[in-house]
């Protein structure tokens, strides 16, 4: 049976060359970064170097660049810090955002008792931009964190619109970019945007490293305390190979991001004119009619895709998929478990819609049309 992976919005495959380097580090450059002599001091260049391959590639200085365990530690890091240090006093978020971002800024408001808005989204999943004008009016020091490529549906956010409106109002800015990092070009300099949040694992890089943006001369402190490490930002030795690994990784998608995308975009054409051919009523969730195939609407990778099948069908459907060796999700693959709606879904679909079956496609270089064929036989015979 052949086995077919179409969940790379959950975790992507290690590319063989990110493989290559990780395995060198690790027999090579086994020093800690921190000691001083020769083996530290060799370890602490792949670091360094790590971070200005980063760095540059997104248009940022090297030290605006802190490793951490990957963006659900950037984004706990990022809002906390902003609020006990930064004056912060109101979040304004939205209700489709990662729960790494929702779940803290609930605590954070809980702990130090300040407000949280959530600002209204649009059929499509993103921003109401005049919502938020409405409630940065209030003048009140406020961390806006709205994310760039959502993780379920795809829709992508206008950062440079976002981030002109919190200038605006000097509201501090903060995005959570794990899907679009490596496959959008990001000129963090150009950028009216503050903070970020990266995982590597989501752009063919290894599994628990990623890096948070944190703007020059910000007020953010550290969460983590210990060493120096990471300009005192984040204690703990860093695993430098899975440092490197991620620079390796970020290096190589943003080489191949054209040839990527056009072949990414090529597939996710073809799923859509088989789906309109054996599902004709299909629904993709993010979108308004008409809007189908708009790349500026649907994040190229992901297709969050809603099915005309019964009810009955709904808890069965990712089980009987699996069995076939086909992997997808159901929303996010952090609820994929679960047998509540996506939270996401709930805030942009009907209570009659989000009981239909709905199916997160999110594809990789790697994927063919012979998986995308293997996908609809599987759902035609589900």
């Amino acid at each position: 049976m052949k086995k077919v992976y179409l969940d790379n919005a959950a975790t992507s495959a290690l590319r063989p060359e990110v493989i290559t380097e990780i395995t060198n580090i690790l027999s090579e450059q086994y020093g800690n970064p921190s000691s001083t002599h020769s083996f530290g001091r060799s370890a602490k260049v792949v670091l360094e170097t790590s971070r200005k391959t980063i760095a540059a590639l997104l248009n940022a200085e090297p030290r605006e660049i802190i490793f951490t365990s990957g963006g659900t530690e950037a984004d706990n890091w990022i809002i906390r810090s902003a609020v006990q240090h930064c004056g912060v006093k109101r979040i304004i978020t939205a209700k489709t955002e990662h729960h790494a971002v929702l779940y803290a800024a609930q605590a954070v408001a809980e702990e130090y008792n300040i407000a949280i808005d959530y600002v209204n989204v649009l059929p499509d999943g993103t921003p109401d931009t005049e919502h938020l004008h409405r409630l940065l009016a209030a003048k009140i020091p406020t961390l806006v964190t709205l994310m760039h490529v959502n993780n379920e549906i795809g829709t992508s956010t206008d950062l440079h619109q976002i981030g002109t409106i919190c200038r605006e109002y000097d509201a501090l800015f903060h995005s959570d970019t794990v899907q679009s990092v490596g496959k959008a070009d990001l000129d963090l300099t150009a950028l009216p945007v503050d903070f970020i949040a990266a995982s590597a694992h989501k752009f063919h890089g290894p599994k628990g490293v990623g890096f948070a943006y944190v703007q020059k001369n910000s007020r953010l402190k550290a969460m983590l305390y210990g060493g120096e490490q990471e300009k005192g930002m984040r204690a703990g030795t860093e695993g430098v190979h899975q440092i490197a690994g991620m620079a390796k990784a970020l290096e190589l998608s943003y080489q191949n991001r054209e040839a990527d995308k056009a072949h990414i975009t090529n597939l996710r054409n073809y799923l859509l004119e088989q789906l309109k051919l054996h599902f004709p009523t299909y629904k993709i969730n993010g979108t308004v009619a008409g809007q189908e195939h708009d790349a500026s609407t649907i994040f190229y990778p992901i297709a969050n895709i809603q099915l005309p099948l019964p009810e009955d069908k709904v808890p069965m459907l990712l089980f009987n998929l699996d069995m076939k060796g086909i992997a997808v999700s159901r929303g996010s693959a952090c609820q994929s478990g679960s047998i509540k709606p996506s939270h996401v879904l709930q805030e942009i679909l009907s209570d009659e819609e989000l009981c239909k079956p709905s199916l997160r496609v999110s594809l990789a270089y790697y994927n063919t049309k012979e998986e995308i064929d293997l996908l609809l036989s599987a759902l035609k015979n589900s």
